[in-house]
This record gives structure tokens, sequence and C-alpha cells, in this order.
């Protein structure tokens, strides 16, 4: 009996666990804010989302140099740029590389370039995802400009780098196997705010 009571508690808690999960993501979905979107994408990859480096968080008892020591024993991933923006946004967006090359555990800068073709200053915020989606969880950006409002004044051009690295755990999981070009995909959309000044939430990743 008692092993039968056990195994009824551990189903119950579970089934109260998920359903807590559906209402905060419920929630979250429905009213959260840009940084509420930031913080949940970057810490699960949902979404082809990249995740935020633990390494230059300060959240990790593990040495920062375990994960940026480049894995010389595995072959050299490529890695694609894309740049798009919303249908309604007046901004040129494109990266200023094709692809750049790099090892797992290997720290790497890329650059995009926005130009604002309209004759107004407008305020900008741009998602990114990473293709294909389950790579996600190994792309860690050290720095970028995703969920950041960027406000450019009209007829100007601007340069934003993003820094990143591939987690070298990449080369150790099987289902990686036979991976070898990522695309990092950025769309940029115009900010819009609701009526207590706050920033919207905008559109997740492709």
């Amino acid at each position: 009996m008692d092993q039968v009571r056990d195994h009824h508690k551990i189903r119950n808690q579970s089934v109260l666990y998920y359903t807590l999960s559906i209402i905060l993501g419920t929630v979250a979905l429905s009213y959260g804010s840009v940084p509420m979107y930031k913080m949940i994408c970057q810490t699960t990859g949902w979404g082809g989302q990249p995740i935020k480096s633990a390494a230059h968080a300060g959240t990790s008892s593990e040495d920062p140099s375990v994960r940026l020591r480049p894995d010389t024993s595995a072959k050299r991933l490529r890695i694609t740029f894309s740049g798009t923006v919303s249908d309604i946004m007046p901004w040129k967006f494109t990266p200023q590389q094709r692809e750049v090359r790099v090892l797992p555990g290997e720290t790497a800068l890329a650059f995009y370039t926005a130009t604002n073709k309209s004759d107004e200053d407008i305020i900008g915020v741009a998602t990114y995802s990473v293709t294909p989606g389950q790579v996600a969880p190994y792309f860690s950006k050290i720095q970028c400009f995703c969920f950041e409002e960027q406000r450019l004044l009209a007829g100007e051009t601007v340069d934003m780098p993003v820094f990143f690295y591939i987690d070298p755990e990449f080369s150790k999981d099987l289902n990686m196997r036979g991976i070898e070009t990522i695309t990092l995909s950025y769309t940029f959309f115009k900010a819009k705010y609701d009526k207590q000044g706050h920033l919207k939430p905008v559109p997740m990743g492709r």
C-alpha cells in the first residue's frame, strides 16, 4: 500500500508541476516583457535561441577558460549569417560577412550593419535564432545587440557586433554529428510601447 501511495504522490506532483509550467508559460507569452522573453529563451534555448554564456555571466563555478578552450581535435564549423527587417521597418540590415569558420570553444566576432533609411529617428529591437534549432543550447553569445533598444537617427548607419562561441560540448553530443553549418539569424522590428511606456514583446525566432 505504501508503494501505491508513493506512486500516486509522485504522479500527482508531476501533474502539478506540469500544470504550473503551462500556466506560467501562458502568462509569460501573454503578458511578458522583452526582458522576460530574453531570460526564458537564453536559459532554455527555446525557439532556436542561443543560450547566454554562463562562463561570462558570473553564475557558474566552472573555470571559464575551460569553455573557451578551442577543441583542436574537432572539425571547424561554418557559421553563416542572416539579417532581415519586418515589413514596416524602414531599415536596411545586413551582415558584414557571409560566414566565419570556428572550432568549438573558439570565440568569434561578427558584425551587422543597420541603416535607417527614413527621415525620422526610429527605435528598433532585434530577435535572433539559430538553425538547426538543436544547436541552440551550444551556441553561446558573449555580447550582442539582441533584445536591446537600438535608436538610429534619420539616415544614420551603425555597425553592431556579435561576439560568440560554440560550446566545446557540441563535439561530444552524438545528436550533433553531421552538423557542419550553423546559421545565426537576426530580425529587426520597430519598437512598440504599451500605455505604461513599457516595451511590448516582439515576435520570437522564426
